[in-house]
């Protein structure tokens, strides 16, 4: 399988490591100052919105089907929903490519289906990155926000996060009440569980038309 590398940062970084571990063949490493287009099986994007936007119409000239790990360019998702469709392109876009961090997404969602009924629960989200990340709340607890809410929680849920040092990732969900609290928590180690399920999302997409999100691969890989 070859492979292209768009964000050539950490996880960019790691991603190539894992990808030559794992039998890839990484044709393209593309970042600021950087520019190494090539035809490859899939592309992997963990670069910045802005670049995002900017490198799209070159996957779709490319005819590269893509795996985006960058966030915070949902002002942009339908238009690039669009031209994808149009181009007949597959994509995997999530905010977060960690197997657990995805299971840990329908297990909010049930909590909050289980509690909806029950009023006397009020509910909070509270994520930690390090200092460096841009977006706060984080893509992935936006994403657990609306999970509770599509599973019909519709009462306020307070959302904090906090910046500093070097966390890769931890996430609460909480739901308290006047007898009782109930807390759910997932905490990335590194990053390796983040790139390693994007190589499975970049395996998966391959041939695949359509715009999928992580669950897709993760229960498109359960069934088989």
């Amino acid at each position: 399988m070859k492979l292209l590398i768009v964000g050539y940062g950490k996880m960019g970084r790691l991603i190539d490591q894992l990808a030559s571990e794992q039998g890839m063949e990484v044709v393209g490493r593309v970042d600021a100052g950087r520019e190494e287009w090539a035809p490859a099986d899939a592309a992997i994007d963990f670069s910045t919105a802005d670049a995002l936007v900017e490198n799209f119409p070159r996957y779709l000239e490319l005819r590269v089907p893509l795996v985006i790990g960058t966030t915070g360019w949902n002002a942009h998702a339908d238009r690039l929903r669009v031209e994808a469709a149009t181009a007949r392109l597959g994509v995997v876009a999530a905010a977060n490519f960690s197997i657990g961090v995805n299971v840990f997404h329908l297990l909010a969602a049930e909590a909050a289906r289980l509690l909806r009924p029950q009023e006397q629960y009020g509910a909070w989200i509270h994520e930690a990155h390090h200092a460096t990340k841009r977006d706060a709340p984080s893509g992935t607890a936006l994403l657990l926000r609306d999970a509770m809410v599509q599973a019909g929680f519709d009462r306020p849920i307070d959302m904090s996060s906090t910046r500093a040092g070097t966390i890769p990732g931890t996430h609460t969900i909480g739901f308290d009440a006047a007898s009782d609290t109930i807390e759910l928590t997932h905490t990335a180690r590194d990053r390796r569980g983040f790139a390693s399920g994007a190589l499975l999302a970049a395996r998966w997409i391959q041939k695949r038309e359509g715009w999928f999100s992580m669950l897709d691969v993760l229960r498109d890989n359960q069934r088989s």
